[in-house]
């Protein structure tokens, strides 16, 4: 088969058959950590970014490659979650500007595409690192652009890429001496290489995927339109289009729907083998939710305003419309000077984020970055004229960044790593000063404390000619293994011996949920023996994951 043209079905198939093998093989990137904790995130990451990128592309009727694109980018960049989520959002912006204009893509249009993808993903990076996913973008970009000349059949043209690809993976071990020392290719690119290869089977029709549906109808597409017709909002009733799965046993579905259509219209509700997917307008999700629960537990929920999707005009003038569809605050009651947006996770230190005055807490952490447009919404409920975001997590700074481009809020980003920067700079913030005397506060102060984690290890390794084995207990302090073993408090002494020295004057450690708090006080009793100048504070953290976090400055 000779295959010189992409249409927007057959992209439209691609795209699903990338985002599901990179989901059936999500946990192998995830394991790909360079440090062997069970904090694993990229293949995740990668998964809900592109779930959101495909999700709106499917929305898109017209067979046009371009206005897939676009709308693909869009929602990955609403979807962005960690760094790896936010570079690949990159990759589908750069991606969809080399597409302009073409409604078919053919070898040249794809190089093109691919190229600006990398141009586009290193631009976002303030200070690109080679041997990573950016590295793999970047060398299949410039080798797709080379082999497009000659290259017409658009199916041979990718599986040579892919082979060029791959190999470069292989390589970043030697370019990324981190990877080399834990014995692993880079994730974000192992990441990348499952999506062309995804995207490879859709195009060829590998028939790898019988049992999964499809959530476009083909049927639908037509040719694209000369322009995009402004629909009118007054007539929608019911304006939260809301949507869940339920795990649930429960098979009485009549009643359940029943119920369920006393709250709105256009109502499915269908179920089989444990599990029930609803679709419901309603201007009450929450009402719809609170009903689901009581079956079981939820899943996949989505909740889209129709009158804002209606009112959004899609497509036009490229990606500048993500800077023009930013959050009005003309309804936003501005009644106070700062709010505070932080990242979390745990119960015991939400508590203290909220003694600080943190206004909206946004779930997550190591195993879960909350995405673009989770912070999005927090920013939404805040009331300060000068909206402070700590992210807590170098994971996180990226999506964070994102927000100033998509909300005409005044937003700052301090650039936290950990909780204990978090709060350290929440400390230092002075309710009196001016908004750039309290970066410059908050920002010196999160380098006044140095943070550690102890958890246990996901698999075999050597680090630093030392071996771990897997399951043993790590203690990490600033992208360092420096302590192992086999019990949590011994392994916790030994790393706060490598942090302490003259200027230290108090230890916070916050202990998980893991830890009950006999082992944490029996902890802080024998540091407070071994360092009788230091104070010693214990506090319940609830954090997963994690035995204990520690804040020593």
């Amino acid at each position: 088969m000779n295959l010189e043209n992409i249409d927007g079905v057959l992209f439209k198939k691609a795209l699903n058959s990338a985002a599901k093998l990179l989901e059936i093989n999500k946990e192998e990137v995830n394991s790909l950590n360079v440090f062997p904790v069970p904090d694993g995130d990229t293949g995740t990451n990668m998964c809900l970014t592109v779930k959101s990128a495909v999700n709106k592309g499917l929305e898109v009727t017209e067979n046009d490659a371009y206005r897939i694109a676009i709308a693909t980018s869009q929602g990955s960049l609403m979807g962005a979650r960690g760094n790896s989520g936010v570079i690949l959002s990159q990759l589908f912006r750069g991606f969809a500007n080399g597409l302009k204009g073409h409604t078919l893509i053919d070898t040249k249009t794809f190089a093109e595409g691919i190229k600006q993808a990398s141009d586009t993903a290193y631009k976002a990076v303030m200070k690109p690192t080679e041997g990573t996913i950016l590295t793999v973008a970047r060398e299949c970009g410039e080798f797709a652009l080379k082999i497009s000349k000659e290259e017409k059949d658009v199916a041979k043209f990718l599986e040579r890429v892919i082979q060029h690809g791959d190999e470069v993976l292989e390589r970043t071990p030697e370019m990324l001496p981190v990877l080399k020392q834990a014995g692993v290719v880079d994730s974000g690119g192992k990441g990348l290489m499952y999506l062309y290869k995804g995207f490879y089977n859709g195009i060829i029709g590998k028939d790898e995927y019988k049992d999964i549906e499809l959530s476009y109808d083909e049927t639908k597409v037509k040719e694209p339109d000369n322009q995009i017709e402004h629909s009118n909002t007054d007539d929608i009733e019911f304006a939260y289009c809301t949507e869940f799965m339920i795990n649930t046993n429960y098979n009485n579905l009549e009643t359940f729907r029943k119920e369920l259509s006393e709250l709105g219209d256009s109502l499915l509700a269908v179920g089989g083998e444990g599990i029930i997917k609803v679709h419901i307008h309603t201007n009450n999700p929450g009402n719809a939710l609170e009903k689901a629960l009581k079956l079981g537990s939820l899943k996949d929920i989505k909740i889209e305003n129709m009158k804002y999707q209606h009112e959004e005009i899609l497509l036009k003038n490229e990606l500048k419309q993500l800077k023009n569809s930013k959050i009005k605050t003309e309804d936003i009651e501005i009644n106070k000077d700062y709010s505070f947006i932080s990242v979390s996770i745990g119960e015991g230190i939400n508590k203290i984020l909220n003694d600080l005055n943190v206004d909206a807490i946004v779930s997550g952490g190591q195993t879960m970055n909350p995405s673009t447009e989770d912070l999005l919404k927090a920013i939404d409920t805040t009331h300060g004229k000068n909206v402070i975001i700590l992210p807590n997590n170098s994971n996180i700074i990226l999506a964070a960044e994102q927000t100033k481009e998509l909300s005409n809020r005044n937003i700052t980003i301090i650039p936290t790593k950990n909780i204990a920067q978090g709060i350290s700079a929440l400390l230092a913030f002075n309710e009196e000063a001016t908004l750039n005397e309290n970066v410059e506060v908050m920002t010196n102060n999160i380098n006044t404390v140095k943070s550690a984690q102890v958890t246990y290890a996901v698999r075999d390794t050597e680090y630093n000619n030392t071996k771990i084995v897997k399951d043993d207990i790590i203690g990490l302090s600033d992208k360092e293994i420096l302590s192992s073993g086999k019990d949590i408090n011994e392994v916790s002494i030994n790393l706060v011996e490598k942090l302490v020295d003259d200027d230290i004057s108090i230890i916070t450690i916050f202990y998980g949920n893991d830890v009950d708090e006999i082992k944490a006080s029996n902890l802080a009793t024998i540091l407070g023996a071994k360092y009788e100048d230091i104070d010693i504070e214990v506090i319940f953290g609830g954090q997963p994951l994690y035995y204990y976090i520690f804040s020593i400055e």
